[in-house]
């Protein structure tokens, strides 16, 4: 489901749909052919007109206003602006929970205003980053954190059609991190995250290792020339690695691996648990075309595990069972996936995901948690790196473009972006890095 689609929920967002930023704002012209027009337009749609009405209320309110026009009045009036701004957080903070001061209330505001700045910078940084110039968010819109103020700008035809855009974007950004923060705070997901780390240490991984203590080998991998995926690979250490060539389809990749003990024996595996950004879990809703908070939070709890063969896997899965019953605790395995072993295809509702992954997944009930466990072989996991068509660079921009997210943040017309060349453009620059690094 893309969520530039009719039925999307980021209706407000949609350049393609009745709310769309114009490039002029004509708050004094109800009777105008254009404004005739849209309304016509708007008409087409019941349901439109149900959000229209629900978002102008929501302005108005916001605003103390009960008409657009008084808006013209606010725009030159910034005493009573900065009035209204200070009444503005503390309704927020009512809204979202936030217990504390204005002052407090109005410092949390400003981070979930730092969240949105950051889940641009995040596809400027990598999805996007050869076309970082055309997407880089306006100076004034940047440093502004105020709703108040941003509500205002998309009114103000002071500024730029392409401004006004990305306040009204900041501002649903900013939404959707108070919500995510709200859902935090109520399933406390920071406090079981700590849990889950003791849990992890005091149970699961080897007495005999600091914490925090790994040990550093590389996989020596071959990879076919067709699609890149693993044909061999061992493991090799430190010592051993200055002797190898790079190059010609061979690959070095370094891990850090830990340990964990059964039977009286020691067995490596690298892990890496899951502790998504903000800005990741704002952009997962936008995916997912969702504003529900729980989509991007319940599953916040993962570890992603690698082990030598499909036996250390079976081995490890065990050993999980066994920690928990030593934590005082059951642990029942939900919504399992597996296919490491056998001929079973990958089955995910995710775009942009691969058919070709292959994993052992499922989810961990234990402790009062719900954990995603996402596990590997050496060779499964190179794949994962590396394979054409299954490697996570590659996913992470079809699955950016496909979804609809490129299109719905930096539209077009605004942006002056073709995605369909941009997202091939990248799959190929992703490629050659993923191959010749």
């Amino acid at each position: 489901m893309s969520v530039i689609e009719k039925n999307s929920v980021f209706t407000s967002l949609l350049q393609n749909g009745p709310l769309a930023v114009e490039e002029k704002v004509t708050l004094a012209s109800p009777f105008s052919s254009t404004t005739r027009e849209w309304v016509r337009n708007l008409k087409q749609d019941q349901n439109n007109i149900t959000k229209y009405r629900a978002i102008r209320s929501q302005v108005f309110e916001f605003l103390e206003i009960n008409n657009f026009i008084e808006i013209r009045e606010l725009l030159i009036n910034h005493k009573e602006q900065a009035a209204r701004g200070r009444r503005a957080y503390v309704k927020l903070g009512n809204m979202f929970g936030i217990d504390g001061t204005v002052k407090e209330i109005e410092a949390r505001i400003h981070d979930y205003a730092r969240t949105a700045d950051a889940v641009v910078n995040s596809l400027r940084n990598k999805i996007l980053k050869p076309y970082s110039s055309h997407i880089a968010t306006t100076n004034e819109i940047e440093v502004a954190n105020d709703p108040i103020e941003l509500l205002l700008i998309i009114f103000n035809d002071r500024y730029h059609r392409k401004a006004r855009f990305e306040a009204r974007r900041k501002l649903q950004l900013m939404n959707l991190a108070a919500s995510i923060d709200q859902r935090e705070r109520e399933t406390a997901i920071e406090e079981k995250f700590s849990t889950f780390l003791h849990f992890l240490n005091d149970y699961v991984w080897s007495p005999q290792q600091k914490i925090g203590e790994h040990d550093i080998v590389y996989l020596l991998s071959q990879h076919d020339p067709e699609d890149f995926h693993c044909t061999s690979v061992r493991v090799i250490t430190p010592d051993e690695r200055k002797n190898i060539p790079s190059g010609n389809g061979t690959k070095l990749t370094l891990i850090k691996r830990r340990k964990f003990v059964t039977d009286g024996r020691e067995w490596p595996i690298y892990v890496s648990i899951r502790k998504k950004p903000p800005e990741a879990k704002v952009l997962k809703l936008l995916r997912k075309n969702e504003k529900n908070p729980a989509v991007a939070v319940d599953d916040e709890l993962g570890l992603m595990a690698v082990l030598d063969s499909v036996s250390d896997v079976k081995i490890f899965q065990n050993h999980l069972t066994r920690s928990a019953g030593k934590a005082n605790s059951f642990m029942v395995l939900e919504d399992i996936s597996d296919t490491l072993t056998g001929n079973a295809v990958y089955q995910s509702t995710a775009t942009g995901s691969s058919a070709k992954t292959p994993m052992l997944k499922f989810f961990a009930r234990l402790g009062g948690m719900r954990v995603e466990f996402i596990i590997h072989t050496n060779r499964s996991w190179l794949n994962y790196l590396y394979q054409q068509d299954v490697a996570h660079d590659e996913y992470e921009v079809r699955r950016i473009f496909d979804s609809g997210v490129a299109e719905l943040l930096f539209p077009a017309d605004i942006f002056h972006l073709d995605h369909k060349e941009i997202r091939n453009d990248m799959l190929v620059r992703f490629r050659r890095q993923i191959e010749k690094t």
